[in-house]
């Protein structure tokens, strides 16, 4: 056997074990999700093979659609707070953390700032939810019960959680720069706010396509923090449903709606086509872009 060939061997072997895992808890629901949404199950013949009746139904019949586009357009608005407050915070903190001024204890309040997205979504929930209680909380006013804050309120809760993510990959991007640009527009007379904004900051732009992207993915694929503020029926009157308490008050059934096991993976397979559509689109247009420029 040759040395190549060998390699390979060895390569096949180190790699099967997580294909595996990935293949049967990844690909295998997926693949059974699509096709669960080409039949009906419900009936006692079995399952029927409806085509896109599902889909149909998804998007014509007045309640599941009003639910549908509802948590569609809360997810929507979810993301965009994420990316108006995770960015530019994510951003300062980074900028802060690379500065002169806290380079004594940056070790520290790297890990302070982190520590946050380490923790369970369960106690970050049940944490929030006791200080913002009106009656013994630090607020009097009810947030997660007016239909106008509620969401907005959800989404900075998990902003704090999760700011520390966007924080060091800006952090590294910083910490890559290279330091004799930096010192050629310090010897040219820059001074601080104008190597960061004129030098620094125009290196690390690759970045923020890359953060914007993967909080999409997790802000569409959410479900944990406001299940555990509000349960499977985030009210009041729905104003924080998004597609994930969408889809399992569909397919497991809860507040009163029954199970439909093909409805919810139809529910399924179109929050995979959308995120997999955006994604290839940002992949296809901005990273094509910048392959081109770069070359």
């Amino acid at each position: 056997m040759t040395r190549a060939a060998s390699a390979r061997r060895s390569l096949a072997l180190f790699v099967a074990p997580a294909l595996a895992i990935y293949l049967v808890f990844a690909v295998l629901p997926l693949a059974t999700s699509i096709v669960m949404s080409l039949f009906d199950t419900s009936g006692r013949a079995g399952a029927v093979f409806i085509g896109l009746g599902n889909y149909v139904h998804l998007f014509t019949q007045p309640v599941v659609s009003a639910r549908f586009w509802n948590a569609l357009l809360n997810n929507a608005k979810y993301f965009a707070i994420h990316v108006a407050v995770e960015v530019p915070v994510g951003l300062l903190l980074a900028a802060l953390l690379t500065s002169d001024a806290v380079r004594r204890a940056e070790g520290v309040y790297r890990t302070l700032l982190f520590i946050p997205a380490t923790l369970s979504v369960v106690i970050v929930g049940f944490i929030w939810r006791l200080i913002l209680n009106p009656l013994w909380g630090l607020v009097g006013f009810p947030l997660l019960g007016n239909q106008m804050t509620a969401l907005p309120t959800i989404s900075l809760m998990s902003v704090w959680q999760y700011i520390g993510i966007p924080m060091v990959f800006l952090y590294s991007a910083l910490l890559a720069v290279p330091r004799d640009v930096v010192e050629a527009a310090r010897i040219d007379g820059a001074g601080p706010w104008r190597i960061f904004w004129s030098v620094k900051f125009p290196l690390i732009v690759p970045q923020f396509g890359l953060i914007v992207i993967l909080t999409f993915i997790w802000t569409f694929n959410g479900f944990d923090l406001v299940f555990a503020l509000n349960g499977s029926a985030p009210g009041p009157n729905y104003s924080t449903d998004i597609l994930g308490t969408f889809f399992y008050r569909t397919f497991f059934g809860s507040s009163g709606q029954l199970a439909d096991l093909d409805l919810g993976a139809t529910v399924a397979t179109v929050i995979f086509t959308l995120m997999l559509a955006v994604t290839a689109g940002y992949f296809w247009i901005v990273q094509r872009r910048l392959k081109v420029h770069v070359a």
